[in-house]
C-alpha cells in the first residue's frame, strides 16, 4: 500500500510555482489559525471572568447581608436606651455599608424595603437604626439618590420574597445588579442592594499578551522552518530543473540530428527508388535516337522531350527533399489526365522489345475530364507506382489493369481508378495507423520479402498526392479479397 502511494506520488513532478504556493498555504493556515485560536482564548475568558464576576458579587452582596443579620441578631434596638450605645450600633451599621463602598469597582450599596405602601432606602447606620426603632416607619427618604435600585426592587422584590434567593442583573456585560433577601431573626424585611461593575480586563490582557507572545515566537520557528524548508526545496528543484533542462537539451540536439538523418536517408532512398526509372527512360531515349528517320523525326522528337523532360523532374527532386510548391501546383501548367495515362501506358509499360502475356491494360477514359493545373511529370511520378504495384503485388498471371477516369460536374471532382484482377490487398495492409493513414502508405512496408529496397513507391505516390498535390489518395478491394483498387480523387 505505501509503495503505491509512493509511485503515485512520484507520477507528479513539483515545480517552483508549487513550492510557492504550498508555502504560501501554510503561512495563511497558521496565521489563521493563531487568529481562530485568540479568538477562542478571548471568548473563553470572557465567560470565565462574567461567571467569576458573578459568583464573587453574589458572595460581596450576601456577606453584607448576612453582617447586617448577624448584627441585629445580638441585639434588640428598641430595648436600647444609651445613647452611647446607640452610636456604637449606628457605627457598625456604617462600618459594613462603607467597606463595600471602599472596595474597587463597587458604585452602590444599600437596603430596600417596603413599608407602609412606599418603597424606603436605607444607605447609612443612622437611617437604618431610625428605620428600627420606629417600628419600619419612614423617617428620611433617600429614594432620589438610588432611583435605579427602586426601578429592579419594583420589579424584583415579589420574586425574590416567594423564593428567597439571591437575583442578578446583567447590564452591558459589565455591570451587577445584585438583590439577596434579608431576613434578621427569620423575618423577612427587604432587599440589600448592591451594584458592582467588576473589571478583569488587566487579567485578560495580561493572558492574551502572553498569548500573543506566545504564538509570535511560536509562528515565527514555523516561519524559520518553512522558510529553511522553501530554500532547501526551491534549491533542489532548481538544480534539478536545471539537469532536466540540460537532459531535454541534449535530447533535442540529438533528436534534430537523427531528424537530420533520417531526412537524408529518406532522401537517399527515394532518389535510389528512382533512380532506376531514370536509367529505363534514358535507355529508350538513346534506342529512339538511334532509330529516327525523315518520317518518324516530329513522332520521336514529341517522345524524346517528354522523356527528357521526365529525366529533368527526376534531377530536380534530387536536389531539394521538399521542392517550392510552385513547382507542382499551378496555374499554368494545363494537364490532361487522360493523355498522361496514355503516355506512360504506351511509352513506358508497353514499350518492350516483344509481346508479353504477363500483364495487359484496359483504358476507359472519361473524355469530359477538365485539366488539372499540377506539373504532369509530377502527375507521372504519383500514377506510375501504382499501376507498377497492381503488376508486381497482384499474385495471378496474366495480370488485367484497369484505369478508368470519371468525372462528377455536379461536384466538380475528377476519380482515377487504378485496380487490378489479382489476391487484393491483405487485412493487414489496410489497417490504419495513428495518424489514420493506411499501412500500405508507409514507408518501407512492402509485401516483398526479396527487395531491400522495396516500399517506397505507394508511399512516395501518397505524399506526393496528399501533401503536395492535395488530392486523395485511398486504396481498397473490389470484392471481399479480391481485386485491389487505388482511388486518386482530385478536387479542381
Amino acid at each position: 500500500m505505501l509503495n503505491k502511494l509512493a509511485e503515485g506520488i512520484k507520477r507528479y513532478r513539483f515545480e517552483f510555482k508549487h513550492l510557492t504556493v504550498i508555502f504560501v498555504v501554510m503561512i495563511i493556515f497558521q496565521l489563521t489559525l493563531s487568529f481562530i485560536q485568540k479568538n477562542y482564548l478571548h471568548n473563553y475568558l470572557v465567560n470565565t471572568q462574567q461567571l467569576y464576576q458573578r459568583e464573587s458579587v453574589e458572595n460581596m452582596a450576601n456577606l453584607v447581608t448576612t453582617s447586617l443579620e448577624m448584627l441585629l441578631e445580638n441585639i434588640n434596638v428598641k430595648e436600647i436606651e444609651s445613647e452611647s450605645k446607640k452610636t456604637n450600633i449606628i457605627k457598625s451599621f456604617n462600618i459594613i455599608f462603607s467597606q463595600q463602598l471602599l472596595q474597587k469597582n463597587t458604585n452602590d450599596v444599600c437596603l430596600l424595603v417596603h413599608s407602609h405602601g412606599k418603597n424606603i432606602v436605607l444607605d447609612d447606620g443612622k437611617s437604618l437604626y431610625n428605620f428600627l426603632k420606629e417600628n419600619n416607619k419612614l423617617v428620611s427618604d433617600n429614594t432620589s439618590k438610588h432611583l435605579e435600585a427602586v426601578k429592579y426592587f419594583k420589579q424584583l422584590e415579589k420574586g425574590i420574597h416567594e423564593f428567597d434567593e439571591i437575583h442578578s442583573i446583567l447590564i452591558d456585560e459589565t455591570t451587577f445588579h445584585i438583590f439577596v433577601p434579608f431576613v434578621p431573626n427569620g423575618e423577612y424585611l427587604g432587599l440589600i442592594y448592591l451594584k458592582k461593575t467588576p473589571d478583569f480586563s488587566n487579567i485578560s490582557d495580561e493572558i492574551i499578551s502572553s498569548y500573543d507572545e506566545a504564538a509570535v515566537i511560536y509562528s515565527s520557528l514555523i516561519l524559520l522552518g518553512l522558510l529553511a524548508m522553501y530554500y532547501i526545496s526551491s534549491f533542489t528543484v532548481k538544480e534539478r530543473d536545471d539537469v532536466q533542462r540540460k537532459l531535454y537539451e541534449e535530447n533535442e540536439k540529438h533528436l534534430m540530428e537523427q531528424i537530420h538523418f533520417d531526412k537524408e536517408s529518406q532522401f537517399a532512398q527515394r532518389i535510389y527508388h528512382t533512380h532506376h526509372k531514370a536509367e529505363k527512360v534514358m535507355g529508350f531515349i538513346k534506342d529512339d535516337l538511334r532509330n529516327v528517320t525523315y518520317e518518324n523525326f516530329l513522332e520521336l522528337k514529341d517522345r524524346v522531350v517528354k522523356y527528357s523532360n521526365f529525366i529533368s523532374r527526376v534531377i530536380y527532386d534530387m536536389k531539394s527533399f521538399d521542392p517550392p510548391v510552385s513547382t507542382i501546383r499551378n496555374q499554368m501548367f494545363r494537364t490532361n489526365l487522360n493523355d498522361v495515362i496514355d503516355f506512360i501506358l504506351n511509352h513506358i509499360f508497353l514499350r518492350i522489345s516483344q509481346h508479353t502475356d504477363v500483364f495487359k491494360f484496359k483504358v476507359e477514359h472519361d473524355e469530359n475530364i477538365p485539366l488539372i493545373h499540377i506539373n504532369e511529370f509530377v502527375v507521372w511520378e504519383i500514377i506510375e507506382p501504382l499501376i507498377q504495384n497492381c503488376i508486381d503485388h497482384s499474385g495471378v498471371e496474366p495480370v488485367e489493369v484497369t484505369i478508368k477516369t470519371r468525372y462528377n460536374p455536379e461536384t466538380g471532382i475528377t476519380n482515377l481508378f487504378i485496380s487490378d484482377n489479382g489476391n487484393g490487398f491483405s487485412d493487414e495492409m489496410l489497417t490504419l495507423n495513428d495518424d489514420g493513414i493506411k499501412k500500405i502508405f508507409e514507408q518501407n512496408i512492402s509485401s516483398k520479402t526479396t527487395s531491400e529496397n522495396s516500399g517506397y513507391g505507394c508511399y512516395i505516390a501518397y505524399e506526393m498526392a496528399t501533401k503536395r498535390c492535395g488530392w486523395k489518395l485511398d486504396s481498397y478491394n473490389k470484392t471481399a479479397g479480391k481485386g485491389a483498387c487505388f482511388e486518386i480523387s482530385i478536387k479542381n
